[in-house]
């Protein structure tokens, strides 16, 4: 079969579009945050019941995630990747027509698929097009670029719900896909050089020591418990802004903007000090996120209003894109081959782990106000800072293993 390559002309296109679409995950869940009181009345479900779809999607992206690097690895990016496309859009408007929470349950889990192999793909793209600095240039840039969508969806939605209905939120993703797609076509191609063959054995192979090695392991329950803090606010935000504060949909979007911004800028933060020792940094980093979840805990058994949770939230998320920018960079960095299977694993574990925790976290506290999110911060803060110490630890010992291979080999050269 012949496959279309990327021209080198329009490599700076194609590379736009992989940004463009590295933040779909987060669209896809940002972007009808503020409708999710509306659908559980439209829908006359409970509150639980629209927040699951929130988690059916995670946790299908993330279980994909996991299997479809290989995939893209034996059959390349850009084939898989438009079908996928094709998927979304399909799904996104069936969501949109649909009056049953079970039809949406399962064109989430078509969307969830889908993303993977999207997000997956064009984070593939980058390791097969670049390398050396302009990759770890691009790399550092990924959650930057990740952050635009808890900025721009959830105003986006809030707009949309208040003017026109949830359902429009799907048409949005519907047509926005699309016209991602019939630029694919035009200007896409397959990034991939060398096919390697599907043999299970081998991957199953690269998966067991990926996963055996302890400082990346570590380092993917330390975004975890980040990103896990950025959905437990989109869980439970609406309700509170909408219901306990008696705000409009609009400003649970301006608030969610505003958690965005403070996410991007803990991005670019990291990015400015990539230079910097990493466990320096991110000690530093978690020790704040304890002392203002702590903080917001305290101050919400006496006077909350908006603008303190709004306050609150900003700060612990700001922090939360410092730490999630530079364990992820580091996590995707930790291995040069394998780039699809290894961008997958990073991607699906990130999502199922952070999706049991999150949706554990918010039925066992019912979280409901200000003080009830700052005891889940605090939760996932104190744990990071247990985390971190053993990532500190294993991080050591690899170091010391690998100037040990280094000497011993020294020595077999020089004899």
């Amino acid at each position: 079969m012949i496959m279309k390559t990327i021209k080198e002309k329009n490599r700076p296109i194609a590379t736009f579009l992989a940004f463009a679409l590295i933040p779909l995950s987060g669209f896809a869940t940002d972007i009808y945050i503020p409708s999710l009181p509306a659908m559980a009345t439209q829908l006359h479900v409970s509150t639980a019941a629209v927040q699951l779809s929130l988690i059916v999607f995670l946790i299908s992206s993330g279980i994909s995630q996991l299997f479809v690097g290989s995939l893209l690895d034996s059959y390349g990016r850009y084939n898989p990747g438009r079908l996928a496309l094709v998927a979304f859009i399909l799904a996104s408007f069936a969501i949109a027509v649909s009056h049953h929470i079970l039809l949406v349950y399962v064109m989430r889990v078509i969307q969830g698929i889908a993303v993977a192999a999207i997000v997956v793909g064009k984070r593939a793209y980058f390791i097969d097009t670049y390398s050396g600095e302009k990759l770890k240039h691009y790399t550092s840039l990924f959650s930057i670029v990740w952050a635009a969508a808890p900025i721009i969806a959830p105003f986006l939605g809030g707009f949309l719900q208040d003017n026109f209905g949830w359902q429009a939120n799907f048409y949005f993703l519907g047509f926005f896909t699309l016209a991602i797609l019939m630029l694919e076509l035009i200007y896409g191609g397959e990034s991939l050089k060398y096919f390697q063959p599907f043999k299970a054995g081998t991957i199953f192979h690269i998966y067991r020591e990926t996963f055996r090695t302890v400082d990346y392991t570590l380092g993917l329950i330390i975004i975890s418990l980040a990103y896990a803090m950025l959905i437990v606010y989109g869980l439970t935000s609406p309700f509170v802004i909408e219901h306990v504060f008696q705000r409009s949909p609009v400003v649970t979007g301006f608030s969610s903007l505003f958690s965005g911004m403070a996410l991007m800028s803990g991005g670019i933060i990291s990015k400015l000090l990539i230079r910097k020792p990493l466990v320096g940094k991110l000690t530093i980093a978690i020790l704040l996120q304890v002392l203002f979840a702590a903080t917001m805990m305290l101050s919400g058994l006496y006077k909350a209003n908006l603008w303190t949770f709004v306050a609150f939230t900003l700060a612990v998320h700001f922090l939360s894109g410092f730490i999630f920018n530079n364990a992820f960079a580091y996590c995707l960095g930790r291995f040069s081959k394998n780039a699809g299977i290894v961008s997958g694993i990073t991607g699906g574990a990130l999502f199922i782990v952070t999706s049991i925790i999150s949706y554990g976290i918010v039925n066992v506290l019912e979280i409901r106000d200000q003080h009830m999110l700052g005891m889940a911060y605090l939760i996932f803060a104190g744990l990071a800072v247990i985390v971190l110490f053993l990532f500190s630890q294993a991080r050591k010992t690899s170091e010391e293993m690998t100037e040990a291979g280094r000497y011993i080999n020294s020595i077999l050269v020089k004899k």
